[in-house]
């Protein structure tokens, strides 16, 4: 693309080998599946496809589930909470031995950037890892006075293809740490990275059946959800599925948390410090092409700084560098999706269609692959679908607002509760807008900061439960 500056090709090197075909990861081994069918994973920077995985059928679904529950009780559950820490952190330290691979693997897989996969989803998937193994043989101080930690038994989890490996460690590092076995379904269009960490699991030497990998499409996650013998399922995806999930096991003893949409409200009032905002805005709305479900994707601005804010933004927005997502310079990789990107496409149109005005960076897309330029709207008014669906793209709504009290107004009106962003030097003006945001996740003068130890959840439409902290071992402990 043409920007400010020129940037010669710095492409990080693809070496690490991908198998052409992968199987199941059943019982501690690498098994067929059992219909002989498999899916091609596809590299969406450039349509090509990368390997053939397995297609999980319910049969193959019942015998990871089998693996899982005769691994909780003959090793898993009665070995000592200070040996399972052990191998945790062993797949903690694999993970940060591996991780150059794996960034790859998930940028090839994914699309999204290398630096962000170099610098964000890999160290911090590790650092999980490394937290829920400290937490092993300390969850009596997790609970209750007087309550013994208790693990659930056999959980399935459901992984998206947005951020693939740190899902899966958000996940399986705190139900191990309890003393769960585990059935992983990662995303059918980003199954590798979970792939490389069944391969981790399996040299790290646990026990055959802790953890398994099936993959597939939304048939073989409807299998994990419905399987007689799981006792916990955790979704993190589309509110839609989330939904549906639920009503399936209304009335099953099966313990649930869900992790869903979102449309957060990223404000910023006229007494922010305007440069470190045109920052947290960007990195709200355009890290990972905005395929995230906590991107600060409203832009609520105070009435008086809103044309300066645009203007800068525009100006911020052309040093954006679109392209080869597997190149260190690029900012804005590809769509994960043919199918994300018609969505990202046809909502932008509608936007067009009810009279916002449309500004993007000027690049060149590439000839192949899913790409979509870095995108914000003027004009939007709080009735548009681009202010009320989740675009799950690099498209920005902006709005504006007078007072504190309109701006919360505007930022609690909307099915979605998962996070939100506030810009001010204000400390007391901070904390009473952040009190008054009905988002599990409130980010004070910067965005998108996650820690190990700090709950991640949402409200409303955005599901229930928390990962992460404390808190996330809640989540696979019986109380």
């Amino acid at each position: 693309m043409s920007s400010i500056f020129e940037y010669a090709p710095a492409p990080e090197t693809t070496k690490p080998a991908i198998r052409e075909q992968y199987g199941l990861f059943i019982n501690g081994a690498w098994v067929a599946p059992q219909s002989g069918k498999y899916f091609d994973t596809v590299n969406p920077a450039t349509e090509e496809t990368l390997a053939r995985v397995a297609y999980a059928s319910p049969e193959d679904v019942d015998r990871a589930v089998r693996a899982a529950r005769k691994a909780y009780d003959k090793y898993w559950r009665k070995m000592r909470p200070a040996d399972r820490a052990k191998y945790i952190y062993r797949i903690a330290r694999a993970i940060t031995e591996r991780s150059r691979e794996l960034a790859v693997l998930e940028t090839l897989d994914g699309g999204k950037p290398i630096k962000e996969s170099r610098d964000f989803d890999v160290p911090t998937a590790a650092a999980h890892f490394f937290y829920y193994a400290g937490w092993a043989d300390k969850l009596e101080w997790a609970m209750r006075a007087g309550r013994e930690p208790e693990p659930l038994g056999v959980a399935g989890q459901i992984v998206p293809w947005n951020f693939p490996l740190l899902m899966a460690a958000w996940k399986v590092a705190p139900a191990l740490a309890c003393g769960n076995t585990v059935v992983l379904k990662p995303a059918e269009t980003t199954p590798l990275t979970a792939l490389a960490l069944a391969q981790i699991i399996q040299e790290a030497d646990l026990p055959p059946g802790v953890v398994n990998v099936v993959t597939g499409d939304g048939a073989t996650g409807a299998a994990l959800v419905s399987h007689d013998d799981v006792d916990k399922i955790a979704f993190t995806g589309s509110t839609e599925v989330g939904k549906a999930i639920q009503r399936s096991l209304a009335g099953t003893r099966k313990r649930l948390t869900l992790e869903l949409g979102g449309k957060a409200a990223h404000i910023v009032f006229a007494d922010a410090p305007m440069e470190q905002a045109i920052e947290g805005v960007v990195n709200g709305i355009y890290f990972n092409q905005g395929h995230v479900c906590c991107a600060g994707s409203r832009l609520l601005v105070q009435e008086s700084v809103h044309d300066e804010l645009v203007v800068r933004l525009t100006e911020r927005l052309q040093t954006l560098r679109l392209g080869n997502p597997i190149d260190k310079n690029t900012d804005i990789g590809a769509i994960n999706s043919r199918a994300q990107l018609d969505k990202i496409t046809e909502l932008v149109q509608s936007g067009i269609d009810q009279g916002a005005v449309l500004v993007q960076q000027s690049c060149t897309l590439p000839d192949r692959g899913y790409y979509f330029p870095a995108s914000f709207f003027t004009n939007v008014q709080m009735s548009h679908r681009i202010a009320r669906e989740e675009i799950f793209g690099p498209v920005l709504s902006i709005l504006t607002f007078r007072t504190p009290d309109e701006a919360l107004e505007k930022a609690n009106n909307t099915p979605y509760g998962l996070s939100a962003g506030v810009w001010t030097d204000k400390g007391s003006k901070n904390m009473y807008i952040a009190q008054h945001l009905r988002a599990g996740v409130v980010w004070c003068n910067t965005f998108n900061q996650f820690d190990p130890s700090s709950p991640f959840g949402g409200y409303k439409e955005s599901g229930f439960g928390r990962e992460g902290g404390v808190h996330g071992l809640y989540e696979y402990l019986a109380h």
